[in-house]
């Protein structure tokens, strides 16, 4: 592998845990939602994402139904825009009332802040929107990260297993494919991202993944279980 010029990492087992999200902020989005729904059901911001769950839903006529739908698509793991967005907004809340702080692995802060130092821009392609991306490294264990990065992704500029999507960031980087390092855990997202010709590696933490995917399993990326020696020139 040649040394990239830029990264993209996803969020979700790759630079957090996986059950961070889902054992914290899934039931703490769920149960916050009505609540929410009802105090700022009416605010612009809000009454697009839910009059776009309605509408894809056949025209719901109450948000107690668009609520039920939601909590319905979190217990799914449902990766919608809208679900994504507005989860955001609720997780906006308990991350002000500090609630709780987003995990970080400590080998992902300490590359991301030297990779950082060492001048390689760094970039978060997620599911999860933009918004709530910037909250989750701006309230990490590790403090206030959100500096280290010089740009953001979600699913509005495509699904995370779409090659086009990948080449939708590369346009937007502004470097060619090639220098461009993406990190996740998923091998169908690397499959995607390899095939729009961006550089991969595989993250395979214990934490996450108890069983460990090597051989064929890796559809050919390079596998790593931390941070740690991705990118050793800028450590």
């Amino acid at each position: 592998m040649s040394a990239p010029k830029a990264i993209l990492t996803d969020i979700e087992g790759t630079t957090s845990s996986i059950s961070f999200v889902k054992d914290v902020l899934f039931p703490y989005a769920r149960r916050a939602l009505p609540r929410f729904v009802e105090m700022h059901g009416k605010e612009p911001a809000v009454r697009k994402w839910l009059d776009t769950v309605a509408t894809d839903n056949g025209g719901m006529c109450s948000d107690h139904m668009v609520v039920e739908v939601l909590q319905g698509w979190i217990d799914e793991d449902r990766k919608h825009t809208a679900l994504k967005a507005l989860q955001g907004m609720v997780w906006a809340d308990g991350y002000r009332s500090a609630d709780f702080t987003a995990h970080i692995y400590p080998d992902a802060a300490e590359m991301l802040q030297a990779w950082h130092a060492a001048g390689l821009p760094l970039y978060v392609y997620s599911s999860g929107s933009v918004p709530a991306q910037r909250l989750f490294f701006g309230h990490s264990d590790a403090g206030d990260l959100t500096p280290l990065f010089s740009g953001w992704f979600d699913t509005e500029i495509g699904g995370k297993r779409e090659a086009q999507s990948y080449r939708n960031i590369v346009d937007s980087i502004g470097l060619p494919a090639g220098e461009i390092l993406f990190l996740s855990d998923v091998v169908e997202e690397l499959d995607a991202a390899r095939e729009a010709g961006l550089q991969t590696a595989l993250l395979d933490r214990r934490e996450d993944y108890p069983q460990p995917r090597e051989g064929e399993a890796t559809h050919g990326h390079p596998r790593h279980e931390s941070f740690s020696g991705i990118v050793p020139a800028a450590s």
